[in-house]
């Protein structure tokens, strides 16, 4: 069974998604009950929703609409990456508010949509030190060029939990397989930082990928973090950008059919349950 940590769920009806108008595949409404269904039929029994690069003004909306689905009976969102705005001097009372709200257990940021010097500011990076205060985690966003801020982030705040989103993005669809291996391993030399490997099938060419075009990546991946420091998402629906949430269940399964039982259990849900303290599943 997965514990599938990077859903996103989008109401066009209710929240407004500005950038969704640059990718038709995309916008369109992605409800719970549709991703429910799918969920029953490929194993996933628990999930975490991710931020969908909401405006600022729908942050906290965000936040309501999902409080509400997660209320419904057996739901399986078990909590939400929410929104964030570190470049901000507000930033610890909007910590202090969602400290209140239990399913919140980490933010994000998406870096590849701003400036590369607004992660490089020091308030930015004095207000992400600010999360180790609530137990918060940091997922970074980031293109595989992006890997180097990303490492001097990191390392300016070594007592924050940092969760690397999509392998790091990686450009599987032109190859570019050495720059990023490199970077990678840098970045796994911080402790402080696991790996998701989420949906990575969005990155090769959507029309031609195989296994083999992958199977680099994500070895790589796992290689270099260890099976204790990586967790498994979907990246629904952007994956669908590169198949569907069915052929990147398939893939996953596929690619770890050779280890044990314990690394799978690891990948597949218990380090995530571990990293958020996540019960009942």
């Amino acid at each position: 069974m997965l514990f599938d940590t990077h859903l996103h769920l989008i109401y066009p009806n209710k929240i407004a998604y500005p950038w969704l108008s640059d990718v038709p595949a995309l916008n369109s409404a992605h409800s719970y009950e549709d991703y429910e269904i799918q969920a029953n039929r490929l194993g996933i029994e628990a999930c975490l929703h991710m931020e969908v690069d909401v405006l600022e003004n729908d942050i906290k909306n965000e936040t309501a609409l999902l409080e509400d689905l997660s209320s419904q009976t057996n739901s399986k969102i078990k909590g939400i990456i929410s929104a964030s705005r570190p470049e901000h001097h507000e930033f610890n009372e909007f910590l202090m508010w969602a400290s209140q709200t239990s399913l919140i257990k980490g933010f994000r940021r998406v870096l590849h949509v701003v400036p590369d010097d607004v992660s490089q500011n020091s308030l930015f990076r004095e207000n992400i030190k600010l999360l180790s205060d609530y137990d918060f985690t940091f997922d970074i966003c980031a293109r595989a060029d992006q890997l180097p801020i990303v490492i001097e982030l990191i390392d300016s705040c070594p007592n924050v939990q940092f969760i690397l989103d999509h392998c790091g993005v990686p450009d599987i669809k032109n190859g570019f397989y050495s720059p990023w291996a490199k970077q990678m391993k840098d970045v796994a030399k911080r402790p402080n930082v696991i790996a998701k490997i989420s949906g990575v099938i969005a990155y090769g060419d959507a029309d031609r990928w195989a296994l083999l075009d992958i199977k680099p990546y994500f070895d790589h991946t796992v290689d270099v973090f260890g099976v204790d420091r990586i967790i498994w998402g979907s990246d629904s629906p952007v994956c669908n950008l590169g198949g569907d949430l069915a052929t990147w269940v398939a893939l996953t399964h596929n690619l770890t059919a050779e280890w044990s039982k314990y690394e799978r259990n690891c990948f597949y849900k218990e380090n995530a349950k571990k990293l958020w303290a996540i019960e009942g599943i």
